[in-house]
Parts: structure tokens; sequence; C-alpha cells
């Protein structure tokens, strides 16, 4: 793991179970359009927001109530250079106790600030764990439904598709 990776946590009073149970009802906390399944390991769902981003995603590794992780297996960006900067990356869920308490540590393993997707992602992830907190400690999550969340989804939504040619490595 590289400490630049992006990570987000969050304490709750609810179990461990009830935490890992809410990461896996993807629908409720991240998007309401996810296609696929996201409840044991094989299974594969894809995200997509308009025609800003598309992901197909593999459920790799699933502790109950303590750990799940993903692979992100297809990415495209409409909005970066190399559209496919989240490809081969991974999302990975640490569920622990402490005092009583529940904390989930959400890590994208990979999404690191040379990302040129890495502020709006990084802004994407803050919203949609606080959405996957609210679902856990209230019962209601604010998935994204069609209409853009953060600042940044507000702002590539109204700029409308870019064509950008992917990424020359020779002019990275």
């Amino acid at each position: 793991m590289d400490s630049r990776d992006f990570t987000a946590r969050f304490t709750v009073d609810q179990s461990p179970d009830a935490v890992f149970a809410a990461i896996c009802d993807v629908r409720r906390w991240w998007s309401a359009d996810i296609t696929g399944s996201a409840d044991r390991v094989g299974d594969r769902f894809v995200h997509r927001v308009r025609d800003l981003h598309r992901c197909e995603i593999e459920v790799t590794q699933m502790v109950p109530s303590s750990r799940i992780a993903w692979t992100v297996l297809d990415n495209h960006f409409s909005f970066t250079r190399d559209t496919t900067e989240w490809t081969g990356t991974d999302l990975v869920f640490e569920i622990a106790t402490a005092d009583g308490r529940t904390e989930l540590r959400f890590t994208h393993l990979g999404l690191v600030p040379e990302y040129e997707c890495h502020d709006v992602c990084s802004d994407g992830w803050n919203t949609y764990i606080a959405s996957l907190h609210d679902l856990v400690a209230t019962g209601h999550g604010r998935p994204y439904a069609g209409e853009a969340r953060t600042a940044s989804e507000r702002v590539l939504m109204d700029q409308g598709p870019k064509d950008r040619a992917p990424k020359d490595p020779a002019q990275a």
C-alpha cells in the first residue's frame, strides 16, 4: 500500500455485520444504476455515471464482518487523457472494532495524486463513503441516481463529453 493511496474512514455504533452488509448493498450507497451484484467473491458489477465514467468491478475477497476487496477490471473516463486510470486498482474496505464502536477504513489502492482524476475521484469517494456511513447509521444512503452529487460531477456534467485522445506514453 502506498501512503498516498486515497483513504477515508468513519466510525459508527452499528455492528461490523451491519457495516459489511451495507458495503455489499452498493445500489443503496454508491449508485442506484449499478448492474450486477457484490454479494460474494467472483461477483461482478458495473458502475456508470452518464458518459463520464464506467467501470466493471469484481469482488475478489470477503472476510465476513472484517474485509471486502474489489478489483477494477475495466474503466473508462471521458474526462481524462488516460481513460483507463482505475483499471487494475483495488478498492478495500476494512472493518474493525474499537471501544465498542465499529470503524470502516476504505482505501482505493492505486488512486494516487499523480492520476489526472485524483481530485474528482477523491471528491466522489468522500461523498459516497459519507453515503455509506449514512446507510449504516440511519438506514438511508444517498447514492448517485442520475443527478450530480458532487461539485466535481456538476462541473463535468455541465462541460459535456470531451473528445480526448488517450494519453501518449511518450508524452507522459
